[in-house]
């Protein structure tokens, strides 16, 4: 939260969802507050900050936040998410606790259930607990904490669960009874119970949970043109962990995704990054992973990356309440898989529940690009799109750039009509056969190997450049170009 957010929320004032106090010192109200904006509509708790809105700001040290952290996290039940974030407010530092509405209504602290009203927390009466227990066991069970049929023994991948421990000791994000048990650790993530794996947790620490649940598994294309349809550049199915699956599905969108150049006001130097900012689509991609609908064997994840937008689809709308303005304003997050949210926030992946979108937009128009664009649909999901810069000078720098560079140069005839005659994956000698090249090494020296170093082809094994099956393709770039010399989108390069 920065602290212009901040500043908005002490302007607000104490009420339903924002509470101050003055310093850290008493845990016991401290996990009051938390409690009652669990059991009720979430909300912040801003320390360091007196009744009337006035900075004072907080004396602690970094063990004394872990030490509250810890408290705090020890005294609430059942455990869920609650981030706390130490920031500065007028030169004086603050502590905020963001905490989201609760999905294991009631929560008590230190044994007791506490709600919030108005701008005060108080102790829940008997009638409030009843309506609670009752509404949750009225309410279906999250699919998340459904049992799974995976077999805790055989099918756990041990590696998984020590590397979420060693994310989560190296950040102090979380606090283990036993961290040298995985059945323990998987208690304490709620991710196993009464020695048998939850849904939530077949899908982060199984080894292939897809044999159960096919509906994990993303699938990712890179289509040829700006329509979907049936010809592919490339095309993965990944599955296996959820976080395997996110690296492995990320590093498709990087191998897939061009690299634009960006010249900076005052820098000699041009600057070469992805097309559309890492940390947005890393945000855009772990937010499909934690939010989506998991219990429809007919949802998923895919990815679709088009010359000139990428888009990330999920299965299921978005949560009750939330909706694409508040999104690009930036608010508490709803969380559909809080276990499964959990877990990715204390392996980094998620930094600030509730405010990843803001970042995004914020990245995009850094980087030039249009804001992200989010449609959202009861029945056909989620979908952002990250649209290229194709009227813009970025693109259009980048291609005429690479054009004056290589392709008008000594080699550009040469260049040029190999861009023409490549369709799709092709040998080498199937591109020398439609030049009519008889040559291998002219070929090469001439047409092949330039092509290659300007980043126009590309080998489709290029860890074994000297492979039989070995086959070439153009680049975004290379297509890019190639369009324009057969006049088919004089828009892209002016």
């Amino acid at each position: 939260m920065n602290p212009a957010q901040i500043s908005k929320l002490l302007s607000l004032g104490e009420g339903q969802r924002v509470e101050f106090k003055s310093s850290v010192k008493h845990v016991e109200a401290l996990g009051r507050v938390i409690c009652g904006l669990l059991n009720t509509s979430g909300g912040y708790l801003i320390c360091g900050v007196k009744d009337q809105g006035s900075v004072l700001g907080v004396d602690v040290s970094a063990d004394a936040v872990a030490a509250l952290e810890k408290q705090l996290y020890e005294g609430i039940a059942p455990k869920t998410l609650v981030e706390m974030e130490l920031a500065t407010l007028e030169g004086k530092p603050i502590i905020v606790f963001e905490v989201p509405a609760g999905k294991d209504v009631p929560y008590a602290f230190r044994n007791t259930i506490y709600i919030r009203s108005g701008d005060t927390t108080q102790p829940a009466d008997p009638e409030t607990i009843r309506d609670m227990v009752l509404r949750r066991q009225t309410e279906p069970e999250r699919w998340e904490r459904r049992f799974s049929f995976a077999d805790i023994e055989a099918d756990v991948d041990l590696d998984q669960v020590r590397a979420v421990v060693a994310d989560a000791q190296k950040v102090r994000r979380a606090f283990f009874r036993n961290a040298g048990n995985p059945q323990m650790v998987l208690e304490d993530f709620s991710a196993a119970k009464y020695g048998r794996l939850t849904n939530g947790g077949d899908v982060l620490f199984a080894r292939n949970p897809a044999t159960r649940m096919p509906q994990i598994r993303v699938r990712a294309m890179r289509y040829n043109s700006d329509k979907a349809g049936d010809t592919y550049r490339d095309m993965k199915s990944f599955e296996g962990p959820l976080h395997a699956i996110f690296e492995d599905a990320y590093a498709f969108i990087v191998r897939n995704t061009p690299t634009a150049a960006r010249f900076t006001k005052g820098q000699p130097k041009r600057d070469d990054s992805p097309l559309y900012p890492e940390d947005a689509v890393r945000e855009a991609l772990i937010n499909a992973l934690a939010h989506r609908d998991y219990s429809s064997s007919s949802g998923g994840v895919s990815i679709h990356i088009f010359p000139h937008r990428l888009e990330i689809w999920n299965s299921g709308s978005l949560p009750d309440g939330v909706t694409v303005e508040k999104l690009k304003q930036g608010q508490i997050s709803v969380l559909r898989n809080p276990d499964v949210s959990h877990v990715l926030y204390l392996r980094g992946l998620m930094e600030k529940a509730g405010r990843g979108s803001v970042l995004m937009i914020q990245q995009c128009r850094e980087n030039g690009l249009s804001d992200p664009e989010w449609k959202s649909d009861e029945k056909l999901g989620v979908t952002v799109i990250f649209r290229a810069p194709e009227v813009t000078g970025e693109v259009t720098g980048e291609v005429t750039g690479e054009v004056t560079g290589e392709v008008a140069g000594e080699v550009a005839g040469e260049v040029k009509r190999l861009l023409t005659v490549v369709k799709g994956e092709m040998k080498r000698q199937e591109i020398q056969n439609q030049l009519g090249l008889r040559h291998e090494e002219h070929f090469r020296d001439a047409y092949l190997t330039p092509a290659i170093q300007a980043g126009l082809i590309e080998m489709t094994q290029p860890d074994k450049p000297k492979s039989s099956k070995q086959r070439y393709r153009l680049t975004p770039l290379g297509e890019a170009i190639s369009a324009k010399i057969a006049g088919l989108s004089d828009e892209i390069i002016p």
